[in-house]
């Protein structure tokens, strides 16, 4: 096991981050109660955050959000329907994007209309199939309008993994 159990406590302020940050009730499908947690041996804060052993989320220290994993991005994926926090890419740049390369706006088919620049966002095929986790660069407003730029910095890949 990477971790401890999460107390009680943090398990709800995580839970409580979730839904803040992606939607109400995300939180206790996204973090169930066999969870465990390692925290930061200079700070004591929490750090990552396990479900058997798999890595699902960081808690970033800078700003206290969560940053998904590729298993976390999988449970908001299966309990979603798309859009929702997604950005769906064309099939032909998906080989591009799974080397950890950006989102071009011209290459996104769909996005969820809330996405704000630096939201934590999901990056998935035309078959709603997981490719990547990045950070929105533009809103999906200008993600729809703009047809040369990035539009999403990934984080993580399956490649990259």
């Amino acid at each position: 096991m990477k971790g401890i159990e999460a107390d009680y406590q943090t398990l709800r302020k995580l839970r409580c981050i979730a839904d803040y940050q992606f939607f109400p009730e995300i939180g206790d499908k996204l973090f169930p109660r066999e969870v465990t947690i390692s925290y930061s041996p200079k700070t004591g804060k929490v750090r990552y955050i396990y479900l058997n052993d798999d890595l699902l989320a960081t808690l970033r220290a800078n700003d206290g959000k969560i940053a998904l994993h590729l298993r976390g991005a999988e449970i908001v994926l299966q309990n979603t329907k798309k859009p929702k926090l997604r950005v769906t890419i064309l099939k032909d740049v998906v080989p591009f994007i799974i080397q950890g390369r950006s989102v071009f706006a011209k290459h996104i088919i769909e996005v969820d209309s809330n996405i704000r620049p630096g939201d934590e966002v999901i990056v998935v095929d035309p078959y709603d199939k997981l490719i990547a986790v990045g950070k929105a660069i533009l809103s999906e407003k200008e993600m729809r309008a703009f047809q040369a730029g990035a539009a999403v910095k990934i984080r993580i890949s399956k490649n990259m993994n």
